[in-house]
């Protein structure tokens, strides 16, 4: 069996040709581009919380760097280097070379050189540190927001939620949505490209990995505004023969609280649309305007039926310690 640094040297250390110095030494040595502001991240995917036992591994190694740049692509900035810390319960080389291919194929499609980290023995768990470069003051915020801004979502919410629910058994997805679920849980498509584009244009922003309801609460509350979204302006979610009022309730939960699917959640002024609707049809990426922000207590947002009436929902997105 191969020892720590040996597993590192095969599977880990790639060449790094935006770095100084890559991986190897006691630090990586980085350079960023004059006049640019970093934008630094860091988040941690725990087995049993985050992904199921027995996911596969090479998915799990896009899944692990792509939720990553998917904050920095909430902020419009342009992925530039990762670290990557990893506790594992045995060093299984099948497995960790299954991984490595997973997160290097994630790291070759966005651009980004990965230049250290760390690992140790324990139960399975992932932490990427991610540096994004951005212009100075071209950062899009949480706190930005204005009463009177539209609210846009991009993709369709609530995808990867229904997956999880498909492979725990507790509901069945008519055809074709449960391939096309569980691809939006295991293998998240970060949008970074997005991001950059919104520069200008949006006013606040934010990635949904909590839930809808409860991310764009976060902008929300830093923005001092209140949010109302609209249920008939939603992006449709599976229906068929099949389709029934049990699965109906559990596709409105999932879209609105469910979480982990990375898209965009942002805010702009009505006089950006067709900017954004141009946006849309360039990069081939839906973009829906679900509702508006609104003067009112900061934090609250209120969901209305077709009717206009608000509908409670006691379930807004994930607290791990909630």
């Amino acid at each position: 069996m191969a020892g720590e640094f040996a597993l590192i040297d095969r599977y880990f250390a790639r060449p790094t040709p935006s770095a100084v110095l890559g991986p190897g030494d006691d630090c990586a040595l980085v350079q960023p581009t004059p006049g640019m502001q970093l934008a630094v991240t860091t988040d941690m995917l725990v087995e049993g919380t985050h992904f199921l036992p027995g996911t596969d591994p090479k998915n799990l190694g896009w899944k692990t760097l792509a939720v990553n740049l998917s904050d920095l692509a909430a902020m419009g900035a342009r992925p530039r280097w990762v670290t990557l810390a990893g506790a594992m319960p045995a060093a299984e080389e099948a497995w960790i070379a299954a991984f490595a291919d997973g997160f290097f194929a994630c790291a070759a499609e966005y651009g980004v050189d990965v230049i250290g980290g760390d690992t140790t023995r324990g139960p399975l768990n992932l932490c990427v540190t991610a540096l994004g470069e951005i212009e100075p003051g071209r950062a899009l915020r949480r706190d930005g927001a204005r009463a009177g801004d539209q609210i846009w979502v991009s993709g369709r919410p609530g995808l990867a939620a229904l997956g999880l629910a498909q492979l725990q058994g507790r509901i069945e997805l008519p055809q074709p949505w449960p391939k096309l679920c569980i691809a939006a849980l295991e293998k998240p498509r970060p949008r970074v490209a997005l991001g950059q584009a919104l520069a200008g244009i949006a006013s606040a922003a934010i990635d949904v990995s909590d839930g809808l309801l409860a991310d764009l609460g976060h902008i929300a509350e830093r923005s001092g505004c209140a949010a109302a979204v609209r249920l008939v302006q939603l992006p449709h979610l599976p229906k068929g023969d099949t389709y029934d009022a049990v699965l109906r309730k559990l596709a409105l939960e999932c879209q609105l609280a469910g979480g982990d699917d990375y898209e965009l959640c942002f805010t702009a002024p009505g006089t950006h649309s067709l900017a954004i609707a141009r946006i849309a049809a360039e990069m081939e990426l839906p973009l829906w305007c679900i509702g508006e922000m609104t003067a009112g207590p900061a934090g609250d947002v209120t969901v209305f039926d077709p009717d206009g009436l608000p509908v409670a929902f006691e379930r807004r997105g994930f607290d791990h310690f909630g």
